[in-house]
């Protein structure tokens, strides 16, 4: 290699040892020896493309953080939960956040089913996640306790429709098969199970006064204990809550069930029935929000 040709100061013909070019005996241009040969003071020369790598390192970790930074934004997007501003007529939402805002859900209770929920679709979501666990809970099979849940959940003007419409649904010949009695009690012995646990909830439509909110939800159901022809079970299924806003609360104006999204299910070993019963009365359930 020539290192006329690399640095740009002519031949290096006549060098001597101390590094300088001699022409006609005279010292004229410092030249760089080649890397590996000492003797100029400079050392060997670092290759260019050293400083180009550390470079790319650097961006590369730069834009790492960023995109992290961005994640736990939400994505950029509001903390209502859903794609827009309340108020987008006839909004098609996307996936929601599923990091809690920090929001406080309800204002209070209303017996033992939250309420008080905002006027949003925060709000409207986190309504219809408690009162999807309402509906499809044992307390819907007592007469009783029935008669407080669709009077608490649903609009003034639905009530006495509906709960015609649940009195007929959930009549004696559907407690039979069940294994409970008119009262909605299991026999002696025996705990029937009905707990529902809300996955994730998708608003397809947002309106001030109205929305609708499908919840993903999951549960057990079945009666527990020695004999028992209905056996503890899990379920996975969607609910449709059309909603109005009422009396500065949201309430439910119609509701329609489907079956799934379903997981596959696990090879784990079933619990025993006294396990099962046990667990329900042991463990509360959870008043759910975004």
């Amino acid at each position: 290699m020539s290192l006329g040709d690399e640095d740009g100061y002519g031949s290096d013909s006549g060098r001597s040892n101390d590094g300088y070019s001699t022409l006609g005996g005279t010292r004229q241009t410092r030249t760089r020896l080649p890397d590996g040969q000492g003797g100029d003071g400079y050392g060997p020369r670092r290759p260019a493309r050293n400083s180009r790598s550390l470079f790319t390192v650097i961006g590369v970790v730069v834009l790492l953080l960023a995109a992290i930074a961005f994640a736990n934004m939400g994505g950029g997007g509001g903390g209502d939960g859903g794609d827009g501003a309340p108020g987008s007529e006839g909004k098609k939402a996307g996936s929601a956040p599923t990091a809690a805002t920090g929001t406080k859900p309800v204002a209070g209770k209303n017996g033992s089913i939250p309420s008080g929920f905002a006027h949003d679709e925060q709000g409207a979501q986190s309504a219809a996640a408690n009162y999807s666990v309402a509906l499809v809970s044992a307390d819907i099979l007592k007469p009783t306790q029935r008669t407080q849940i669709v009077r608490q959940v649903f609009v003034a003007g639905r009530v006495d429709e509906l709960e015609t419409k649940f009195n007929q649904a959930y009549g004696k010949d559907f407690l039979d098969k069940v294994g409970l009695d008119e009262s909605g009690k299991a026999a002696e012995g025996m705990t029937y199970v009905s707990r529902t646990a809300p996955v994730g909830t998708n608003v397809t439509q947002f309106a001030d006064s109205s929305a609708t909110v499908e919840v993903w939800c999951t549960g057990v159901f079945g009666t527990a204990g020695v004999g028992s022809t209905n056996p503890v079970s899990n379920d996975w299924f969607t609910m449709t809550l059309k909603l109005h806003w009422e009396s500065n609360d949201w309430k439910v104006d119609s509701f329609s069930q489907k079956d799934g999204p379903a997981p596959v299910n696990t090879d784990r070993t079933a619990s025993n029935a006294d396990d099962i019963a046990k667990a329900v009365e042991e463990y509360g359930g959870f008043t759910y929000a975004r």
